[in-house]
């Protein structure tokens, strides 16, 4: 525990100190923080790793961290709740990933048969989702057009938040020891869970918005306060959630959508800048658990056809339904190409994976978890390395169209 508290403020101490040079670089924060993680990893028994990821309250810090995240996710969309193409990006989440879903489990279940449909179906939970935590440069980056990135930022918020109920019931089903649950029967366990949550995060962030809406008009909050009420925000949605039985990250996730509608935007933006210093922290923090598990992780896979699945997702199994769903949308073939090929995996697939592993059978949660390293490492090289390429290659061949 020490030594793991050492590398990641030592890290942190760094990194801030190093910032701009190590941004002009494209080396992001969770890029650091992971080979501080792997040099302690490296240090460590793989049985100890284990035990450490496989406990409840390993399970519950995911959780909390993953309810702060999708409801940051959800608050920090820009152009109104869907940004400003919402065509192009419901066609993303609503066609692309589904699409997307389908080929990564049909491909898991052909080349790594004997785990079953609903196992494949969690690990595809685990790996579709975008997230620009480690590539966070790609939205920031002016030769992408603005259009493109700001669709990419739709996505990558939400994606996350509308896959969590498919997971937790694919969960609930691949998680059954005695193999005795139906589909029909884990569908009736995660609905009323998913449906209490969809309740509690439209009741509590309506009553949250109204408040702060009239508390602000009255002149009764100052700007510490205003920050403090919106950290607070996913903290209270997921224990009102859970302490009924509802899931705890999906209220937090609508309570996000319902504050970012209902909530003054210019107001807004300076609100969250607190949430967004925390969530950056619980993500330095996965981050770091990223690095000690891969480092063990990776030194062990030999199969390959853990990295052809990992491979095609990143890839094909990402690119082929963004360029379907988006035909017609009115982008350029050039954008939606950049859209596909633009697709990060980061910290949702870590939470997402540790979730996973502890609630999968043995077998099933290391196949989980390992199949995550390798994805989220791969996307790393590929979308760290990759993205200044693809941004390069596209600023020239506008240039030679122009």
């Amino acid at each position: 525990m020490v030594a793991s508290i050492l590398a990641v403020t030592t890290t942190l101490i760094i990194w801030a100190l190093l910032a701009t040079k190590l941004e002009r670089w494209r080396i992001s924060p969770p890029v650091v923080v992971v080979a501080a993680g792997a040099l302690v990893g490296a240090t460590t028994q793989g049985s100890i790793i284990g035990d450490a990821l496989n406990t409840k309250v390993a399970l519950h810090t995911a959780e909390i961290v993953l309810a702060i995240l999708l409801f940051l996710d959800a608050t920090d969309v820009k152009g109104g709740l869907l940004g400003r193409n919402p065509a192009a990006a419901l066609r993303l989440l609503l066609i692309a990933m589904p699409l997307s879903l389908a080929a990564a489990v049909v491909l898991g279940m052909w080349v790594l048969p004997g785990y079953g449909w609903a196992v494949m179906l969690v690990i595809a939970c685990v790996i579709v989702p975008i997230d620009f935590a480690p590539a966070s440069a790609i939205l920031r980056d002016r030769r992408i057009p603005v259009r493109v990135r700001n669709i990419l930022n739709v996505e990558s918020g939400y994606n996350d938040g509308i896959i969590s109920p498919l997971f937790i019931f694919a969960l609930i089903l691949a998680g059954d020891l005695t193999q005795s649950q139906t589909p029909a029967q884990a569908l009736a366990t995660a609905l009323p869970a998913a449906a209490k949550a969809i309740g509690v995060g439209v009741g509590t962030g309506a009553v949250l918005a109204f408040l702060i809406n009239r508390a602000d008009r009255a002149k009764l909050m100052n700007p510490q306060a205003k920050r403090m009420v919106l950290v607070a925000a996913p903290l209270l949605t997921y224990a009102l959630s859970t302490g009924i039985d509802g899931n705890g990250f999906v209220a937090a996730f609508v309570c996000g959508l319902v504050i970012h509608r209902f909530r003054e935007p210019e107001e807004h933006r300076r609100e969250l800048e607190l949430l967004e210093d925390v969530g950056f922290l619980l993500t330095i923090v996965m981050w770091f658990a990223f690095g000690v598990v891969a480092v063990y992780i990776l030194a062990e896979v030999a199969d390959w056809r853990v990295w052809l699945l990992s491979a095609a997702v990143l890839t094909v199994i990402r690119i082929g339904p963004v360029l379907l769903s988006l035909t017609g949308s009115g982008l350029t073939p050039i954008e939606n190409v950049l859209i596909g090929l633009l697709g990060p995996r980061g910290t949702t697939s870590i939470v997402f994976a540790l979730l996973a592993f502890n609630q999968l059978p043995d077998s099933a949660a290391e196949l989980a978890l390992t199949v995550m390293v390798v994805t989220v490492s791969a996307s790393v090289v590929l979308h760290g390395v990759g993205s200044l390429l693809t941004a390069r290659g596209y600023q020239r061949r506008s240039g030679r169209a122009a």
